[in-house]
């Protein structure tokens, strides 16, 4: 067999490492063949004449309430108490700079979703502007946010919601209330703290809770019945209600969010008035460093925004209104968590906020006990609108994965009746409410922030494929699309770099005592410092630890961005949404990029066992190449 590799130029022969590039003349090249827009466009509207497209029933407002649903959840009502006791006050400048760098992506987003208004999201983008290959990996990527981040909240709500129902005086049996994983490893933990010489009463509330679940617990033969049944229950709740229909969908949505913006401003009214200034100051108790801690945690508040994107089918107006509601979403979004956490960090101290509820916390804290139901309530609300909504997004990515080929086709199968992905919802259902029943995966939602940030990194790439330096149009030029304002970065990007080494020497150089920020100031680049990398690059990269590699590997790739930036003239907001993305990626750490590369490293055995063998784009360009040939045509 004689094959090319039109990648690299050289040519090989006999049995290849897979066997799927042995057939049909099949090279590296198309494994990144594109389909343009024009291509993605003409297939939705050949699924409307056909009758199997979704109902169009979105406006500007639902999309913007979908939105805040995804974003506030989780994030404001847990993770920012532990960022809070890292950085102190000077967290609300943290939720402030992860939402620029959010907008950078967003403003992306936008731009796409004005051009390419397809269900797919970042999964259609990539496919556009990177190729098969590419999107493909981005689809794969999107199951981590999407699922394994509603396991996750399912959990979260689930023990909020038997908080709630303790606090009216409704116990339910603790092994109904806790997953078989924890109620085991707890048990366990309790075992060993009582042989230490601690009574149940002792132990801590999750560790008593689980001990309690494990010695409680019904017996099926040597099997322990332990389930976190709150958790399935309420995502076959949200499943069925998406099922149902975007109509009943959105109702809820808007109604959930009504309620919770209105609790959570009130929340804002009633904490402001017993802020003590003093804990305020210091601002950055832990310096930058203590700051940046919390970014993980900060960035999981905001995942969800891009979210909207993948109801583009069932908007009446997408090209107008998708790109107004990814960023109202997000200025709604930002206000909210800047306010609350000014309010809370200023009614307690920052260190005493290292607790899972922590709004509840500071209200019992001043004896404000009637409000902490009223937290308790809006949680619960709150975290089903982030299931809501991530269960409405992760079907209609498969869908458009299935329309490709790269999925069965059954993922892409619309229900007559509902005019929902039936087949594709079931699963998702299953994907998330299966393992909340039995499994703890809260230590791997570093994953879910990994996961998005790789996505926001290659829609912000992708802007800059389609539309390089951001004054031409993706589209045609009768069509009316957002358009992200162009700023050169060659003007622009050294002026920033500039502005970043000074902050970094200010922080790093001069005496503790000059500096705003505290004592314990280092790089806002981690322990690697820009300067000690310039003046004695062997033996600062030498001293480099194991978690520090994604900082240098970030430090190398921003050298490359920038100069291409400045060289080509790039458009300074993609590019970046770019640099951001990446660094918020190269504060997640060596473990939790281990852990992307083995999901990915899945997703590319299914790909290639499956999807590259089913793509109706290869098909069909296999079709044309065939065609050609018999008609002996040179291409």
């Amino acid at each position: 067999m004689h094959f090319r590799c039109d990648v690299y130029g050289i040519e090989l022969s006999g049995k290849l490492f897979f066997p799927i590039f042995t057939k049909k003349n099949l090279s590296f090249s198309s494994l990144f063949r594109k389909k343009s827009i024009d291509q993605i466009l003409s297939d939705v509207q050949a699924h409307e004449a056909s009758g199997s497209s979704l109902k169009r029933n979105l406006r500007m407002v639902d999309l913007t309430a979908l939105g805040i649903a995804a974003v506030v959840g989780a994030g404001i009502f847990s993770t920012i108490g532990t960022a809070a006791s890292h950085g102190g006050p000077a967290v609300s400048l943290l939720f402030l700079f992860t939402a620029i760098a959010c907008a950078f992506s967003a403003m992306c987003y936008a731009r796409f979703a004005s051009v390419i208004p397809i269900s797919g999201s970042a999964y259609t983008y990539a496919y556009a502007s990177f190729g098969e290959l590419l999107a493909w990996i981005i689809g794969w990527d999107l199951i981590m946010e999407y699922a394994i981040g509603n396991i996750a909240v399912a959990i979260s709500w689930s023990d909020y919601f038997t908080g709630l129902m303790s606090g009216i005086g409704v116990h339910l049996p603790e092994y109904l209330v806790v997953d078989y994983l924890s109620a085991a490893r707890g048990y366990q933990a309790a075992l060993t703290e009582l042989a230490g010489g601690l009574t149940t009463e002792q132990l801590t509330f999750s560790m008593k809770e689980a001990y309690l679940a494990w010695t409680s617990a019904p017996m099926l033969g040597s099997i322990r019945l332990i389930a976190d049944i709150p958790a399935f229950s309420i995502v076959v709740v949200i499943c069925t209600l998406v099922y149902i229909g975007i109509y009943e969908t959105k109702v809820a949505s808007n109604t959930m969010v009504i309620l919770k913006i209105g609790i959570l401003l009130m929340i804002i009214s009633v904490g402001s008035f017993y802020v003590n200034t003093e804990n305020w100051s210091p601002f950055a108790p832990n310096g930058i460093t203590g700051v940046l801690k919390g970014v993980s945690g900060v960035f999981f508040a905001y995942i969800g925004f891009d979210a909207i994107s993948t109801t583009a089918e069932e908007c009446k107006n997408p090209r107008r209104d998708l790109p107004r509601a990814i960023i109202a979403a997000l200025i709604v979004t930002t206000i909210l968590y800047v306010a609350i956490s000014l309010v809370l960090t200023g009614m307690v101290n920052y260190s005493e906020l290292a607790v899972g509820d922590p709004l509840a916390f500071a209200f019992n804290q001043l004896h404000l006990t009637k409000l902490s139901g009223i937290i308790a309530v809006s949680a619960v609300i709150a975290m089903a609108g982030v299931l809501l909504v991530f269960q409405v997004g992760q079907p209609r990515i498969w869908m458009s994965m299935s329309r490709d080929g790269l999925l069965p086709k059954r993922f892409g199968k619309i229900n007559p009746r509902f005019r929902t992905p039936a087949f594709a919802t079931v699963i998702a259902g299953i994907f998330v409410a299966i393992p909340a029943l039995f499994m703890n995966l809260t230590e791997v939602t570093d994953l879910c922030s990994i996961g998005t940030l790789f996505a926001f990194v290659l829609v912000s790439g992708g802007v800059l494929v389609l539309d390089e330096r951001g004054k031409g149009r993706i589209a045609p030029p009768d069509r009316k699309e957002f358009h992200i304002p162009y700023l050169n970065s060659r003007y622009f990007l050294p002026v920033i770099w500039v502005g970043v080494g000074l902050l970094i020497w200010y922080i790093n150089y001069p005496s503790p005592d000059s500096s705003p920020f505290g004592e314990e100031n280092k790089s806002p680049l981690g322990d690697l410092g820009v300067l000690s990398l310039i003046s004695d690059p062997r033996s600062a990269i030498r001293d480099l630890s194991y978690h520090e590699l994604p900082i240098l590997l970030f430090a190398l790739i921003a050298v490359i961005i920038t100069g291409f930036g400045i060289w080509k003239e790039w458009s300074l907001i993609p590019v970046l949404g770019l640099l951001t993305n990446l660094y918020l990626m190269a504060q997640l750490g060596t473990t939790n990029w281990l852990r992307f590369g083995v999901w990915l490293l899945i997703g590319l055995a299914i790909y290639f066992t499956f999807g590259v063998r089913h793509s109706k784009l290869r098909i069909k360009n296999d079709e044309l190449r065939i065609k050609n040939d018999d008609l002996g045509i040179n291409h």
